[in-house]
Order: C-alpha cells, then sequence, then structure tokens
C-alpha cells in the first residue's frame, strides 16, 4: 500500500499520514508543521479501510490529536508509539 496523506482542510500545517514499515507493518504518522512528529505502530490486523477514515475525520478537526485518540478508541485500534 502506498503512502496515503491526510492534510487539514482549515489552512493548519497538521498532516496525518498512512504507510507500511520495514516490517510490513502498517504505521500512522503525524506531523504538526512546526516541532513535533509522531509514528504509531498499528496493532489491529485489518484495520486499512478503517484507518483511511479515521485519519481524514481526525485531521479536519481543530485538535487533531485528541480526536485520533478518540476515533482510534471507539473503533477499538490498538497503536503503539515507535521510538
Amino acid at each position: 500500500m502506498p503512502l496515503q496523506s491526510y492534510h487539514s482542510s482549515h489552512g493548519g500545517f497538521d498532516f496525518l499520514g498512512l504507510r507500511r514499515g520495514a516490517a510490513g507493518q502498517l504505521e500512522i504518522i503525524y506531523d504538526d508543521g512546526v516541532s513535533r512528529r509522531m509514528t504509531w505502530r498499528v496493532r489491529t490486523p485489518g484495520a486499512d479501510r478503517t484507518l483511511r477514515e479515521v485519519l481524514r475525520y481526525a485531521v479536519d478537526q481543530t485538535k487533531v490529536l485528541p480526536a485520533l485518540y478518540s476515533e482510534l478508541k471507539r473503533r477499538a485500534i490498538a497503536i503503539e508509539a515507535v521510538a
């Protein structure tokens, strides 16, 4: 799967992306465009299609990270931080 990327439609710098990591696992990337870049590994198998919806929704919210965490929890998608 190629990289899927989503940018805020409100003119902000927030970015959410979905990619395959080196081991073939799905990863979510967040970048605020200034100082923060975070990566999480998706632990729930088969969440590909649902993740696209989650990222598209979260990136258009005023507070992207709380919206992302809330949607992942609501849909029972487990993630772990990548160091």
